[in-house]
């Protein structure tokens, strides 16, 4: 008789009326905080550059499309988004595992990870703007760093705590190296690759929009600049509207499917839809 105590899933219908309810009240919320900030509009009385309405935002927004700037800027951004994301993800994995195998390496690399990891993104892309120029180079290279480093460190945590009883075992048993590394060590360190790249994927995102202010002529970041340096306050909202719903939708397409394809499909956490 085993003794781990199982709990029951939830049944679909429930979980989706939970994630429902959810929605609702979220999209309530949304809701007053329109109404609100329409309604005060007339109330505080200052300009649209000072304090645009809804109404404003929406018909730039309108604007914005229709000229075809918008989805012009959005796709220049994900791509540069995606393509550091990965670059920066993949190597980090591979220098964490490669750095993590090696105990006196890891020792021996570890202040100088540490002092490179407190350097934001923020202070290389002068320098990169310096050696490289303005544009996709500069930006892709802030995201690889920004990226790599969570990564990096998350991925040498996991390793550096893989069980060694496990370990032991199987090389008890002649695996090889690689089995170890493929059976052993890498399912261990998997949660804290996930967890890396999860906060190399958030500090990604802040780190482009500040990448496209300064070295770029297009991209989500570029759009809020350049309405704060043209005076259309309402193009800027409409930058910072389409950011923060794009990370959304990041995190609920991307992020949150790949946790549970792996960490808690393998039972390494418990997801929250099951606690409540």
């Amino acid at each position: 008789m085993s003794g781990t105590l199982t709990l029951p899933a939830p049944a679909p219908h429930r979980v989706f009326g939970r994630r429902a309810a959810r929605a609702l009240r979220g999209a309530a919320g949304v809701l007053l905080l329109l109404v609100g900030w329409q309604i005060s509009v007339p109330l505080v009385g200052m300009s649209s550059y000072f304090y645009p309405a809804p109404s404003d935002v929406v018909a730039s927004f309108t604007d914005l499309v229709r000229k075809g700037i918008l989805p012009v800027y959005f796709a220049d951004s994900m791509e540069r988004y995606f393509a550091g994301l990965i670059a920066g993800a993949l190597l980090g994995v591979v220098f964490g595992v490669l750095i993590g195998l090696h105990r006196t390496v890891a020792v021996t690399l570890s202040p100088l990870l540490k002092f490179l990891f407190a350097i934001v993104e923020v202070a290389w892309i002068p320098i990169f703007v310096v050696w490289f120029g303005y544009g996709w180079k500069t930006i892709f290279l802030a995201l690889i760093y920004v990226v790599f480093f969570p990564v990096l460190y998350n991925t040498l945590l996991g390793v550096r705590t893989a069980p060694q009883i496990l370990v032991n075992a199987l090389r008890s048993l002649g695996a090889s190296r690689w089995q170890v590394l493929c059976y052993a060590i890498l399912p261990s360190a998997l949660p804290g690759i996930i967890t890396g790249l999860r906060v190399g994927a958030g500090f990604a995102f802040r780190g482009l929009v500040f990448a496209e202010m300064v070295a770029a002529k297009t991209g989500i970041g570029y759009l809020i600049f350049e309405g704060t340096q043209t005076q259309q306050t309402a193009r800027t909202i409409v930058g910072m509207v389409v950011m923060g719903l794009t990370w959304l939708a990041i995190d609920l397409c991307y992020l949150r499917p790949l946790e549970r394809a792996t960490i808690e499909r393998w039972g390494l956490t418990v997801d929250a839809e099951q606690r409540t």
